[in-house]
This record gives structure tokens, sequence and C-alpha cells, in this order.
């Protein structure tokens, strides 16, 4: 049975916040400003959320890595308050058959066996040399139109789709029939029917593809789970749409908003540029700094203590992995992007049994594509001024809707 004590009978004497999301203007980079200064005297403090329920926010990265590794708190959203303003009232529903971000063991151990053989680092390593063919020619692409395009449509997203469909075994060119599906899943606000007119559209999608690959055994990820593993059809389904939608959005943008930090940070996109092989390093600290996905939930499925607080079983905890990762406690100079800075440790990918499955692919991604376009490009520059950049402020995968760049011609 859940319980949640009255806020006045809590120790804590300070009044509950509420989630900081206003991003300071200029600093594109930045978390909300709230968030720091939330951290700075209460890394754990109580929160009242949209709908009332009062639970907590964890900014600090201690208790940000502590929460995350701990079973005792649920990952499940039927369990969970939205921390977010405008969210749609009501309970949340339980996640969808696949989708393993909203699962607690052992279901969700289930399903983690056995993706996480099919995305070991070797793998990834094998798919370096398709990356950099993709890579390559979508760089030939930018230099035969000439200066000038969005570099999300041209660049940032059609990379990582490309290795998503090839990895799972989806056609490239069906990709217009399900990016905007994903698009309106990863949206904060899209009305109740949007997102499960989304949803429906992406898992008839990937129905159809499920029963092909059923039909005539194929050799990539989709093909081998519909001839070796148990999964049912429809979960065979909603793992193919999870991991479709996550491998297509999540890495765009970081590849998107990296450019777009490396070009506001000179020096550091020349010293990426001129040395190859700081571009692991590299890609640590700009998941790091960027944190694109910037904020998980969790439900205390027990009393848990805490940094000297008592988190109450059936208590919603909101945790900032962007403000976790610009804790002065743990990286100095934490609002400073340093690709020599050893970054290891960071939560750009999550942390625990649900940590990013796709982490080894992503890493790969970036470490061959940022790179390779500052190389190709070295007069890169934007083409509109930086605080007019539209940003992903209503996505629940922070990053730019378009950047615009430019470039000289040798």
């Amino acid at each position: 049975m859940q319980h949640t004590p009255e806020p006045s009978a809590r120790p804590e004497a300070a009044e509950p916040v509420t989630l900081p999301t206003q991003r300071t203007p200029g600093r594109p980079f930045d978390p909300p400003a709230g968030l720091a200064e939330v951290r700075a005297s209460r890394p754990l403090a109580r929160m009242t959320y949209p709908d009332g329920h009062i639970g907590w926010l964890a900014t600090g990265y201690s208790a940000v890595r502590s929460i995350m590794g701990d079973p005792r708190f649920s990952s499940r959203y039927e369990l969970m308050h939205h921390p977010f303003p405008g969210a749609p009232e009501g309970p949340l529903p339980p996640a969808p058959v696949g989708d393993m971000t909203g699962m607690d063991a052992p279901e969700h151990t289930r399903f983690r066996r056995l993706l996480a053989g099919k995305f070991t680092v070797r793998r990834m390593r094998l798919l370096t040399e398709r990356l950099e063919g993709i890579t390559a020619e979508r760089l030939d692409a930018l230099e035969r139109r000439g200066p000038g395009a969005d570099l999300v449509e041209a660049f940032a997203r059609p990379i990582p789709a490309l290795m998503i469909c090839e990895l799972l075994g989806v056609p490239y060119a069906d990709r217009e029939r399900f990016q905007g599906h994903t698009h309106t899943l990863m949206a904060k606000d899209p009305t109740p029917e949007e997102r499960y007119a989304a949803f429906a559209g992406l898992q008839e999608y990937m129905a159809e593809l499920v029963a092909a690959k059923r039909a005539t055994p194929s050799d990539d990820l989709l093909g081998d789970l519909a001839q070796d593993s148990d999964l049912t059809d429809d979960e065979l389904v909603g793992v193919g749409g999870f991991l479709l939608a996550a491998g297509l959005d999540t890495t765009a943008n970081m590849i998107a908003h990296g450019t777009f930090a490396l070009l506001s940070n000179p020096a550091q996109a020349a010293a990426l540029r001129t040395d190859p092989d700081l571009a692991p390093q590299a890609v640590e600290e700009l998941l790091r700094y960027l944190t694109v996905a910037h904020t998980t939930v969790k439900t205390a499925l027990e009393d848990v203590e805490l940094a000297g607080r008592t988190i109450v079983a059936g208590e919603t905890v909101t945790l900032s992995l962007e403000a976790a990762n610009r804790d002065p406690g743990r990286f100095p100079d934490p609002d400073v992007l340093d690709l020599h800075r050893k970054a290891t440790g960071h939560l750009g990918f999550g942390h625990g049994i649900h940590q990013c499955l796709g982490q080894q692919l992503a890493r790969v991604e970036l470490a061959v594509a940022l790179p390779a376009l500052l190389k190709r490009f070295p007069g890169l520059q934007l083409a509109i001024p930086a605080d007019e950049v539209p940003l992903r402020t209503d996505m629940n995968i922070y990053g730019v809707h378009r950047l615009p760049v430019t470039w000289d011609e040798d």
C-alpha cells in the first residue's frame, strides 16, 4: 500500500520546490539555472508536482546516482507522478509491451538479457566501417550542394537513422513513415489522442516488419530475435518500436547539439579537428556537458533513507541528470566544456539496470561523425545568430530543432 505523509509531518522545514524548467537566454547548453540553486542548498529536496503530489527532486550527483542504482526504486510509469507542467492529468498508464524504460525486474531482466548481447562493444566496433561510409556519404552530399544547410536534416538525423535501421533490419526507405511517429512520442506535451495515434502508427509498422522477419530469416537484430528468441509477436513488435525510437532521436540530438556546442567553443572544436585520438574522450565530455536526456523519474517501493532524508514508499523522485552532471562536487568547473576532461562516471547514459542499452553504438556514431564534420568543413559556422537557433525545450530529449550552418568553399 502506498502512503504519503502530509508535508507538515516531514522534518524538512524548507518549502517544497517545483521543478525548474526555465533555461537562461543566451546559455543554450546550460541546465535551467534554478536546478543549480536547488542543488547548492538541498541536493535532495522536497518537490511539489503539478498534480499536487509532494515528492522529491534529486539534483546532486551522489543522490541521483544512488537512486538510479537502487532496486528499491521503481521505473514503472503507473506508479509515477509526472514532473512537467502541462502533462496529461490522472495516473499514467503502464508501459506498453516492450518498453523497457518503464519496466522493473524481473520483466526488465528478461528483455535486457535477450538484447544485451546484440549491443556489445565488439559488435558496435564492427559497424564502424559502415558508419564511416555513411558519414562520408552525408558529407559528400553537403559538399555537392554548397554552403548552407540545416545540419539536423542533412547530417545529424540521417546518420543514426541509417545505423539503427541497418542494425535492426529496418528499410531506411520507410523512414518517413516512422520518424513522424517517433517525434510525437518524444514530445513533452502531445494530446493523449496524438500520442495514441503515433504509438498505434509505429506499432502497425513494426507488426508488418515482424511478420516479414518471421517469414524470412534475415541477418540483423530483429531477424535474430524473430528466429531465436521466445518473444511473442506483440513483445517483438514492442521491443522493435522501442529500439527504433530510442536509436533515432537521442543520438541525432547529440550530433546536432554537440556541433552547436563546438561551434560556440572554437578552441574546443579546433582541438578535436586536429587530434582524432581525442574523439573518445571528447564524446564523454560532450555527453556530460549537454546531457540531452536530462530528466528521469523513479518511485520508492519502500521507505529509503538517503542523504539524511526518508523517502517514503509511494513517493516519486524526479532525477535531474543534467544537474548531476554539472555538480561541482563531482566535476570541477562543470559549466566549462573541456574536451581534455576525463568525464568518466557521467550520467549521460543513466546508471544501473536501465543504463542506455545502445550507449556503445551512440559513442561510435559520435566519435566518427563529429570529427569528420569538423575536418571536412574547417570553416563551418552558424548561419544565424546563436540566440536564434530553435531549442527543443518542448521535448523530452533536449537539443535543437534546426541548426542552420554555412561554410567557406575552397
